[in-house]
């Protein structure tokens, strides 16, 4: 009888790092967020960009989330490696002195954040980031160009009702409706999905990898899984040279 000899984890990642979560909220350890991305498991699929979206309603032209592909080699030997960027929570972020309003800083879990009601829609922190890990909402939405139309045909408004006209929880807060408050007109970028992680749950684009190449948790926590891996030696980060200390991790 054949027998297969197979090298599987023990268990998926994912009830490891909701256990570590867990577990910071029970032991009280001081949370500090990363992520860890291991590139050699992302198989460029988009899941995590999309579910990102769908979790914070984003408009057209504001991605949290975006995969860059690259082609690499030479014909006939060509192949495609992707890199997921989302926002690095630089440790010493470059966007944050920038803001004439004080409307972003890093908070006590390492986060950068943004408040929107403060927020005047300069983009001097679009400019200032290296990441270019941060877009404006310009108010655009989905339905924009569609007609309304008599009936019981669908049209904008039974389109807009659903998605267009309501915002995400982003920082644990309700921005109200979107046709008329913010973040229209302000700065946007991811927040490691902050009001799920605050709710025990991890960010969206984690639990979406199909290839689990994606890991959050607390660096402060020694028996996290994120500690482990940002200890391989296979991490690095993006633009070291810069000094901004990226919270975001990638395994090589």
């Amino acid at each position: 009888m054949l027998q297969l000899s197979l090298s599987l984890p023990k268990e998926d990642p994912l009830i490891t790092m909701h256990r570590d979560l867990a577990r910071t909220r029970r032991e009280q350890i001081p949370p500090t967020w990363v992520m860890v991305i291991d590139l050699s498991k992302c198989i460029g699929c988009h899941a995590c960009t999309l579910a990102c979206a769908t979790e914070n309603n984003l408009p057209p032209g504001v991605v949290y989330r975006p995969v860059i592909e690259e082609e690499v080699g030479k014909y006939p030997n060509v192949g495609r490696r992707f890199l997921p960027r989302p926002c690095m929570h630089c440790q010493n972020p470059p966007c944050v002195p920038v803001c004439p309003v004080h409307a972003t800083w890093k908070d006590d879990e390492g986060t950068v954040v943004i408040d929107y009601t403060k927020c005047i829609g300069c983009r001097f922190c679009l400019k200032a980031c290296p990441y270019g890990a941060r877009t404006s909402d310009f108010g655009e939405n989905y339905a924009n160009g569609t007609p309304e139309l008599p009936g019981t045909l669908v049209g904008r408004n039974q389109i807009e009702r659903g998605y267009a006209r309501k915002t995400a929880p982003e920082y644990d807060k309700d921005w109200g409706d979107r046709r008329r408050a913010s973040p229209v007109g302000n700065a946007r970028k991811c927040h490691f999905c902050l009001h799920r992680v605050h709710n025990g749950q991890l960010p969206s684009c984690v639990t979406s990898c199909i290839g689990r190449a994606t890991f959050f948790g607390n660096i402060n926590d020694p028996k996290a899984l994120v500690h482990r891996l940002v200890g391989s030696a296979r991490t690095t980060r993006l633009k070291e040279h810069l000094g901004t200390d990226p919270h975001v991790y990638y395994l090589s």
